[in-house]
């Protein structure tokens, strides 16, 4: 396999420390608390961001380029500076605040209930197609107002729903066992999300392929990729939908899109497992090689809640009948995974976005490597704003979503040129992208020109034509020395943020 596509394994990060990336003897204007030390271990159950300890003195490589074709720079600020940068009250956290939010959520899942249960009747509207169109739109609206609360459980699981950890827990635990998630399971693999976003071995979450698991894949060689044709898009709107409607899922039984290197993690769990069904690699079995011993007993106690609320789903579809509970809560269900899929998908990729080998990543790059997007009225008041302040989530997880625009707009200053959003079009602009990035993101590889850390920044190519074309390979696997070629169309003329 040549240098270029192969993807260096637990070599050891050379840190040069400098003025910048050095403890500091003053104390920073936020205050950081115990849970977003950077001190903590893997292990930890809050949701926090790593801090000065990834800082490093940054040797640019040469000729980065992103699939849009633009120069990438490595980012070269510390994570200091992006705390400094952040006023200190961003970080006060209000529990009546936070659970007037739940309650606000709860109000609007009751109040569409009534209104359609009472007047959505064959009585009232007696056209079945009409009817059955007005309960089509309640699983929306429905599934609107469950994303919200599952997003307020999300804020619990990194402690910025209030300064108690057991309101937090238990608020959590609550609203994600209702809308089916292991509250505590997710909460610490998630946390590993956090603490490895971007890296290529240890990211939890939408981990691309590399160009060799793009060619297994597709029963190719490795050096075939860049001389595929285009593939149809019939066949990436059925991929598309299929991770849409079984992403999640997928993900809590099988890890699917997680790393896959579960025998070399710190907790040591993992011998000959690897990813996929009754392969012992999931969200739910306290032996699972996502999870240390000493949190097993946390797993169990996110079962024991999913048994709960599907024991109720189940006294109630005996009651009621199970078309209705179909409609009432299953099909709220899906749409709620849906847009979980579609939220973090899309946070983590897009052509503009890198993601980094063993040996080039860091915290503070791995931050980086996440976008800002709008989905207008709904991403601000009924998704609390998750779409729109991600970038910032993961530099300092434990401020709370209602701060989080005036902290964004203070760590853009210090982010410059290495701060990501697209806006464009607003929520059409963001529906839109999830066809374009399965169009356009494909897996990942280095630039055939790269040097230095620069080999270990891997950008998104496919088979499409679209952007900067793969990395051209000899059959016997050297890569020939040709640089790139940007592929001129309608969207190769992006205009980075």
């Amino acid at each position: 396999m040549a240098s270029t596509t192969a993807r260096p394994r637990r070599a050891g990060i050379r840190r040069t420390i400098t003025s910048d990336s050095a403890p500091s003897s003053s104390a920073p204007s936020v205050t950081v608390s115990p849970l977003d030390s950077p001190l903590q271990s893997s292990s930890s159950t809050s949701l926090s961001s790593l801090g000065s300890v990834d800082d490093v003195e940054v040797k640019a490589p040469a000729a980065l380029v992103d699939t849009y074709g633009n120069k990438f720079e490595i980012p070269d600020y510390t994570i200091k500076q992006i705390r400094d940068a952040i006023p200190a009250h961003c970080l006060e956290r209000s529990a009546l605040r936070s659970l007037g939010y739940v309650a606000r959520d709860i109000a609007g899942l009751a109040i569409t209930f009534y209104v359609f249960h009472n007047y959505a009747t064959p009585e009232l509207v007696p056209s079945t197609a009409l009817r059955g169109a007005l309960w089509a739109g309640y699983t929306v609206i429905q599934g609107l107002f469950g994303t919200g609360l599952w997003v307020l459980a999300h804020e619990c699981g990194h402690q910025s729903f209030s300064t108690s950890k057991i309101l937090n827990d238990t608020v959590g635990w609550i609203l994600h066992s209702w809308l089916l998630v292991p509250y505590f399971s997710w909460k610490l693999s998630h946390s590993k999300h956090h603490k490895a976003t971007g890296h290529m071995d240890r990211d939890m979450v939408f981990v691309p392929r590399t160009r060799e698991d793009q060619a297994t894949r597709m029963g190719k060689m490795v050096h075939e990729l860049s001389e595929l044709m285009e593939e149809t898009p019939i066949y990436s709107a059925l991929m598309l939908f299929g991770q849409q409607i079984g992403g999640f899922p997928l993900y809590l039984l099988a890890n699917a899109t997680g790393h896959n290197y579960h025998e070399g993690q710190v907790e040591g769990k993992g011998k000959g497992m690897k990813n996929g069904f009754l392969n012992g690699v999931n969200h739910y079995l306290p032996s699972s090689p996502l999870y240390e011993r000493k949190d097993e007993h946390l797993i169990l106690l996110s079962d024991l809640g999913l048994g709960i609320v599907l024991s109720i789903v189940f006294f109630l579809g005996k009651r009621f009948g199970w078309f209705n509970i179909f409609v009432w809560y299953i099909v709220p269900y899906l749409w709620v995974n849906h847009w979980l899929v579609a939220i973090t998908y899309l946070q983590h990729t897009d052509p503009s976005l890198p993601h980094y080998d063993a040996t080039t990543w860091t915290f503070t790059r791995g931050a980086a490597a996440t976008i800002d997007r709008d989905f207008g009225f709904i991403g601000r008041h009924i998704f609390h704003g998750i779409i729109e302040t991600h970038v910032l989530h993961h530099y300092v997880s434990l401020i709370p979503f209602y701060n989080a625009d005036e902290a964004s707009e203070a760590i853009k200053k210090v982010m410059g040129k290495h701060y990501r959003s697209d806006t464009k079009h607003g929520m059409f602009g963001f529906l839109y992208a999830m066809w374009k990035s399965t169009r356009w993101c494909q897996w990942v590889e280095p630039n055939a020109d790269a040097e230095g850390e620069g080999k270990g920044v891997m950008f998104f190519r496919n088979v499409n034509g679209h952007g900067v074309r793969p990395t051209k390979l000899a059959p016997s696997g050297e890569t020939a020395l040709k640089r790139p070629t940007l592929v001129v169309g309608s969207e190769s003329d992006h205009e980075a943020s």
